[in-house]
C-alpha cells in the first residue's frame, strides 16, 4: 500500500516526517525510504489498517501535507521505449488508469485529477483536464463513482479518487475521505485576492478559517463577535475579519492602509502586540507578527491561560531548518504554557503560507479572565 502525499515545493522534508508520524499512529510500518519528487512524497506501508489510519488522520491530521491519499503505485500509463510497436494516434491512458482504479476495490462520491504544484507539474493540467471527463465517464458506467445528478450522500466517510499525475508517463491512484482530508484538490483554495485589502496576507486568514474551522466557520465567525488582531498593520486580516461583521481591535504602532483604517468596525491601538491585553476577554485574537515562533506559541498560550480570549489564530515563522522540530517544540511550548486549561491545538502549513504554519487554538470552556490583565491597552 501506498501513502502520496503534496506539499509545497522544498517542504518534501516535513511531509516524509507527517506521513511517518501517521503511519506510527495507524500501526503501519514505512517500508524503505520514503521518495517523490518536486512538491510531493510516497512511501510504501506494510501492515497499514484503514480504520486506524482513518483514527491516525482524525486524531493528529498532517501539518505540511496539502493532499494525502492511500493507493498504489507508481502506474506506467504509456509503454516503455522499444517494449512494443508504437500505433500511431493518442496514447490511452484511460485504460491502464481504470486498471489501476478498478484495483482499489472500492466506490467513491468524487474523482480529483492532481499533479505536483511545481511549474513542471502544472504543464500537466492540460492533460489532467482532458482525462478527468473521460476517466469519470467510464467510473460511472462501471458503478465505481456516484451519479452526479443523484442527491450526495449525508453519511460519513466518503470517499474520493484520486489520481495523482507524477509525470505524462507515471501516476498513482488512491482514495482519500473527505471529512479527514483537502477540501479542494492538490489543496489549494479557490479564493481571489478581494481588491480592496490592504495586503495578500487576508488570503491566509481566509484560508485558515476554511481550513481549520470546516463546517464550523459562520458559526465562529460572523457579525456580532469581537476579535483583537496583534501586529495588525497594514491590515490584511483586521480587513477579512471586519468583512464577515467582526468588530476588530487592531494592534500596531504602523499604519492601517486603505479603506480598513477608516472602517466603523475597526479600533486601531497603537501599542506592542506582546504587550496588549483587552479590557474584557474576545471571541478571537489573531497574530501574524514576525517573531520567534517560541515567542508568538507563548503569547498564544498566555491569552488561552488567561482568559483573554476563546480562539486564537496566529503563525509561526519557521526556520529554514529543522521546521518540523520547530512545530513540535512550539506545540510542547503551549501544551506547558496553559496549565490546566482544556484546549484544542491544530497546525497547518496552509497553501498561502510560505516560511510559515497556521496555528488554531480553541478552549474547550468559555473564556472568562482568570487573573487580572497585566498590561491594559493604551486607547490611542
Amino acid at each position: 500500500m501506498i501513502a502520496l502525499a503534496q506539499c509545497r515545493a522544498g517542504f518534501e522534508r516535513e511531509a516524509a516526517a507527517d506521513v511517518a508520524h501517521l503511519a506510527a499512529a495507524a500501526g503501519a510500518q514505512v517500508r524503505g525510504d520514503i521518495g517523490g519528487g518536486a512538491g510531493w512524497v510516497a512511501a510504501e506501508l506494510a501492515g497499514l489498517d484503514r480504520r486506524r489510519w482513518r483514527e491516525a488522520l482524525a486524531a493528529s491530521p498532517a501539518v505540511f501535507c496539502r493532499t494525502l491519499f492511500i493507493g498504489t503505485g507508481p502506474h506506467a500509463l504509456v509503454p516503455a521505449p522499444g517494449s512494443t510497436p508504437q500505433a500511431r494516434g493518442p496514447v490511452d491512458r484511460v485504460t491502464p488508469l481504470m486498471a489501476a482504479l478498478s484495483g482499489l476495490d472500492a466506490t467513491a462520491d468524487a474523482l480529483w485529477l492532481e499533479y505536483p504544484d511545481t511549474n513542471e507539474g502544472k504543464a500537466l493540467s492540460t492533460l489532467a483536464r482532458a482525462l478527468g471527463p473521460r476517466l469519470e465517464t467510464v467510473l460511472r458506467e462501471r458503478g465505481l463513482l456516484a451519479d452526479a445528478s443523484a442527491p450526495q450522500r449525508a453519511e460519513r466517510n466518503r470517499l474520493r479518487f484520486h489520481v495523482f499525475l507524477a509525470d505524462g508517463a507515471t501516476a498513482y491512484v488512491g482514495t482519500s475521505i473527505a471529512e479527514t482530508g483537502s477540501a479542494w484538490p492538490m489543496g489549494i483554495p479557490r479564493l481571489r485576492m478581494p481588491g480592496r485589502a490592504p495586503s495578500r496576507s487576508t488570503l491566509k486568514l481566509a484560508e485558515a478559517f476554511a481550513v481549520l474551522l470546516g463546517e464550523r466557520e459562520h458559526e465562529l465567525v460572523h457579525a456580532g463577535k469581537r476579535a483583537v488582531d496583534l501586529g495588525a498593520a497594514p491590515g490584511g486580516w483586521t480587513w477579512q475579519l471586519a468583512q464577515r461583521g467582526v468588530r476588530v481591535t487592531a494592534v500596531d504602532n504602523g499604519a492601517l492602509k486603505g479603506e480598513v483604517a477608516q472602517d466603523p468596525l475597526v479600533t486601531h491601538v497603537r501599542d506592542d502586540g506582546f504587550r496588549f491585553r483587552p479590557r474584557r476577554p474576545v471571541d478571537w485574537v489573531v497574530c501574524d507578527i514576525v517573531e520567534q515562533p517560541s515567542r508568538v506559541a507563548t503569547l498564544m498560550a498566555r491569552w488561552m491561560k488567561d482568559g483573554d480570549a476563546q480562539r486564537a489564530m496566529f503563525n509561526l515563522k519557521l526556520p529554514m531548518k529543522k521546521r518540523y522540530a520547530e512545530v513540535e517544540r512550539a506545540t510542547a511550548i503551549i501544551d506547558a504554557g496553559v496549565g490546566d486549561v482544556d484546549v484544542r491545538l491544530a497546525f497547518r502549513h496552509l497553501y498561502h503560507d510560505r516560511e510559515e504554519v497556521t496555528g488554531f487554538l480553541e478552549r474547550a470552556t468559555p473564556s472568562r479572565r482568570a487573573t487580572p490583565s497585566r498590561a491594559r491597552p493604551r486607547r490611542g
